[in-house]
């Protein structure tokens, strides 16, 4: 199935929010509003567990190293198989293992391992759900809608995560440790629901020789990402950005309270400011693209964007100027998090969006452990303002790194001279 899109303003391409994308979207919301509520309760229980820093972000690291270890084959995975069926069997696990931790817990048996085995499981798992809904929303929309559905599909995750979810779960963890992961369980089920009423056509796929390992179509995978001049650009771009994001992450509460001195009150400013303007990004993302000419026009003003407002937080040392430039980093952020998903999808040939898209996403998050280092040591070298600065000068190499492909980056592989790749 193949969701018809209308146009727009500015002749924009959106799509339908009848059948397919609406079950998608709606799916994909559920869900987000459930990891919310746990990522809100797995570090509070855990802090509970412990007082240990190094146990408790042992937690929080277990959320991105199955990415480095399995994204990849989640990827590879993903293109085998039909990604709407993957999808709703990996939520319904995920369901079960969540509702059975919430019984653990309400039983009073969680320990710091188990939380760490809890996260590390649960990301694994998700490493295939996100790469076949990579894959799976080009089946559902057409080409020309699917900046919109990106747009549209990060918006309302934001919104039921940062401003839903993440409220509520305080709310829920009063009445008992285990609740908000019991609402957690409710909401995998529900979008498992959800995905699996989708009525999609199979995508063709290349036959499965003799030859066909996992470990070979890794690497074609791979090596079809690193022969596209405008995603290997768009692959080194992100990982410097997301060097200095995970700098900016792990030490904003310090930039907060030891650079601004706005105490705890600064700290849930600048994060609401920070949400406010991602949602505001997402709900804008393709007029912004129409009114600036094109997405690779769009995506190095970004760049550059977030670079200029990060050295404004770490050279203004008062509250609301930060607030406001953290709300101008979000707007960027997400324009930027929509169109590098869609240039991926576009780009990328049939039957191996799955595969070019988990490499792409394992180099993207491959920067942020090691800029969350990088922004502590920073920090304490060099003083509390020190990785905004970091983070700035990062963002705006990241940028200067599409100049080369900024006219490539809107024609199609074709057009700009790629050869698609065709497994032999």
């Amino acid at each position: 199935m193949s969701g018809a899109a209308v146009s727009g303003a500015r002749g924009i391409g959106v799509p339908d929010w009848r059948g397919g994308f609406g079950r998608l979207w709606s799916a994909a919301a559920v869900s987000r509003f459930g990891d919310a509520l746990r990522g809100t309760a797995l570090p509070l229980l855990a802090y509970d567990l412990t007082r240990s820093p190094v146990q408790i972000s042992l937690v929080t690291a277990c959320e991105f190293l199955p990415w480095l270890c399995f994204g990849l084959l989640g990827g590879a995975v993903a293109d085998r198989v039909d990604q709407r069926r993957a999808m709703w069997a990996v939520d319904l696990l995920r369901g079960l293992l969540t509702a059975v931790f919430a019984l653990v817990v309400a039983l009073g048996g969680a320990s710091i391992g188990l939380l760490i085995v809890l996260a590390c499981t649960l990301t694994t798992l998700q490493t295939l759900f996100d790469n076949a809904a990579t894959a799976l929303l080009p089946v559902v929309v057409p080409k020309e809608a699917l900046a919109a559905a990106n747009a549209r599909l990060l918006t309302g995750q934001q919104v039921l995560g940062r401003f839903v979810g993440g409220p509520l779960a305080p709310a829920l963890i009063a009445l008992g440790a285990a609740v908000p992961f019991l609402a957690d369980a409710a909401t995998y089920v529900v979008a498992a629901v959800l995905v699996s009423s989708l009525r999609t056509t199979p995508q063709a796929r290349p036959p499965a020789g003799s030859g066909r390992t996992l470990r070979r179509e890794i690497v074609d995978g791979t090596r079809a990402l690193w022969r596209d001049r405008v995603l290997r650009a768009f692959s080194l771009s992100v990982a410097l950005g997301n060097i200095g994001i995970g700098a900016l992450i792990a030490t904003l509460v310090v930039v907060v309270k030891d650079w601004l001195r706005a105490g705890d009150f600064g700290y849930a400013a600048v994060t609401t400011g920070y949400g406010i303007g991602m949602v505001l990004g997402g709900l804008f993302a393709a007029r912004v693209v129409a009114a600036l000419g094109g997405q690779a026009r769009t995506l190095l003003l970004a760049g550059l964007l977030q670079a200029a407002v990060l050295v404004a937080l770490g050279t203004l040392r008062s509250l609301w100027p930060a607030v406001a430039s953290l709300a101008v980093f979000g707007f960027a952020s997400m324009v930027w998090s929509v169109l590098e998903t869609t240039v991926v999808q576009q780009r990328s040939p049939a039957g191996m969006i799955g595969r070019i898209g988990a490499a792409f996403r394992t180099v993207s998050v491959a920067g942020t452990p090691l800029g969350a280092l990088l922004g502590g040591a920073a920090a304490a070298a060099c003083g509390p303002r020190t990785p905004a600065l970091l983070t700035a000068g990062l963002l705006g190499l990241g940028a200067a790194v599409l100049i080369p492909v900024r006219n490539a980056a809107d024609s199609s592989p074709s057009d700009s001279g790629q050869i698609p790749h065709t497994a032999p």
